[in-house]
């Protein structure tokens, strides 16, 4: 078997507390000053003792919570990151995610933490970080899974009814592997998946297993459970797909010493303590075979 990457733009929007940060939309980039034109180096951010990240309000991923923290799976990561760096205060900027790279760019700020998929049209215009996480597919089920669902083979087997968000991939995972259009309802946002699953219109929902786990981390008392996560096979290809930190392609110092600590951080169980409170899991942490390289490269 062979494997194969395939990108997405983001496993699920959510919108999150705004706090204080400004929404910043391309049209209000062109009026902003650019606060600094140069590569920005870790010693330039260790005399500052703080780095500016541009997030999107997307949970689990990187949003403001009730009490205006800036935090999620990436802010936490970075925390950790650049304290071991020596650089002890992030400051967030929270944008549009089409405004993320454009506004990196135009130097609002220095680092997109936001759960960003690799995909070859962004590694164009922008310098990712090795993999943060890699994201399994998983299926929502009631709990003790009573179909015993794991994979879309199962789903075709047991002539399980399905719910997939409208314009996922996971909608194109299910096609592809042969599950009947009459099988598939389309919902359009991750609550409706979830009272799919739970009022018992369909038999399993299917999404990344971070979005759900973080579904049922919020709906302890749904009767719902996350089945084990899964590398898709489409056409005798495994699916692969993760996501990073983005960087300006000139800050290549800072991105070579973000990587070396992102890398340890995932290497000594660290990266999994600070992401699990947002869904992730080992399953989470990318293998040999999840490369940068191969992401940018992808169709």
């Amino acid at each position: 078997m062979t494997g194969e990457i395939w990108t997405r733009r983001d496993f699920f929007r959510r919108s999150a507390a705004f706090g204080a940060l400004a929404v910043v939309g391309p049209a209000a980039l062109a009026a902003c000053s650019k606060v600094n034109t140069g590569p920005v180096t870790l010693d330039s951010l260790k005399s500052a003792g703080k780095i500016k990240i541009g997030i999107a309000g997307e949970q689990p991923y990187g949003f403001t919570d009730a009490s205006g923290k800036v935090t999620g799976e990436a802010p936490e990561v970075a925390r950790a990151v650049f304290k071991n760096l020596g650089v002890a205060n992030i400051e967030a900027q929270q944008v549009s995610f089409d405004s993320l790279i454009p506004s990196l760019n135009a130097h609002q700020y220095d680092m997109v933490a936001a759960g960003m998929n690799i995909k070859p049209d962004r590694c164009g215009q922008a310098a990712f970080s090795v993999a943060d996480y890699s994201a399994k597919t998983s299926f929502l089920v009631k709990k003790g899974n009573p179909k015993g669902i794991k994979t879309f083979d199962d789903v075709i087997a047991k002539k399980a009814k399905i719910a997939v968000l409208n314009g996922a991939v996971e909608l194109g995972y299910a096609t592809d592997s042969g599950v009947p259009d009459g099988m598939i309802t389309k919902v359009e946002t991750q609550d409706d998946l979830l009272r799919q699953v739970k009022d018992g219109r369909v038999d399993c929902g299917a999404l990344t297993d971070i979005s759900l786990h973080d579904v049922v981390k919020k709906n302890p008392d749904a009767g719902l459970e996350v089945t084990e996560g899964f590398d898709p096979v489409i056409k005798g290809k495994k699916v692969l797909s993760a996501g990073g930190f983005v960087f300006r392609k000139d800050d290549t110092d800072l991105l070579k010493a973000f990587n070396t600590e992102l890398k340890k951080l995932q290497g000594n169980g660290e990266w999994v303590k600070i992401a699990s409170p947002f869904g992730f899991s080992q399953a989470n942490v990318p293998t040999a075979e999840v490369t940068t390289e191969k992401l940018c490269q992808s169709g």
